[in-house]
């Protein structure tokens, strides 16, 4: 079936998850993150993920921007920050305002005049999105910004996924689903979604039951992808 249907991953997808710490640490005052803020960010990454997982497995659901908060908190203690209050703030605030990838207004462009629907289909809370999105300039180029908290879950649940079709009423295999997270790509694929991971760390591919249909170093591809798919 073509595609009709362009559905993204938000953060580490479209939005640099690592813009936050390293424009701290470029900012007056930030020396002190100048060697740090690369492990810092992976750090802060990885317990928002890890959160994310750990409480929908155990039904207690918190949104995006508490569990991106947790992870923060871990990772600034971790790395000898804790009790740094004008620093939590000064990092969190500069991650509700996160770039998009230098390739993203014109993939975007190009999928829309292609004529296919663009939409996020994000772990974060609505607000998050709204800011990450405007702050980013990208909204007139996006259909919509579907958050998982009309479901209560993380993915990669199956019920984030379902938002799709009852968003666009489109069939599965009609959906190019694009994220940075290889875990994400391959649950999607699971789905029935054709899937593109952009792996642009050089990952290895996760072991689970299912493996992204495409693996691509940044988004440039995605619009011949989504012709040729």
């Amino acid at each position: 079936m073509a595609i009709t249907t362009c559905i993204f991953d938000a953060y580490g997808t479209l939005f640099d998850v690592a813009a936050a710490a390293r424009e701290a640490a470029a900012e007056p005052g930030g020396a002190r993150l100048a060697d740090l803020w690369p492990l810092l960010a992976e750090d802060w990454r990885r317990k928002q993920l890890e959160y994310s997982w750990l409480r929908a497995i155990t039904g207690t659901h918190a949104d995006f921007w508490q569990v991106t908060e947790d992870g923060l908190d871990w990772a600034m203690e971790a790395h000898g920050l804790a009790g740094e209050a004008g620093l939590r703030a000064r990092l969190l605030a500069l991650y509700r305002e996160l770039s998009a990838y230098p390739e993203v207004p014109g993939m975007l462009s190009a999928l829309k005049q292609a004529g296919k629907a663009t939409a996020i289909l994000s772990n974060g809370s609505p607000g998050m999105l709204a800011d990450a999105v405007g702050s980013a300039g990208i909204g007139g180029l996006l259909d919509d910004v579907l958050s998982v908290e009309s479901v209560g879950i993380f993915k990669p649940a199956p019920q984030v996924y379902d938002l799709v079709g009852r968003r666009f009423g489109c069939a599965p295999a009609q959906v190019l689903f694009v994220s940075s997270n290889g875990w994400d790509a391959a649950a999607a694929s699971g789905y029935g979604f054709v899937t593109a991971w952009v792996n642009r760390s050089g990952a290895p591919v996760d072991r689970m039951p299912w493996r992204p249909a495409h693996v691509l170093a940044d988004l440039t591809g995605i619009p011949a992808l989504a012709e040729g798919a």
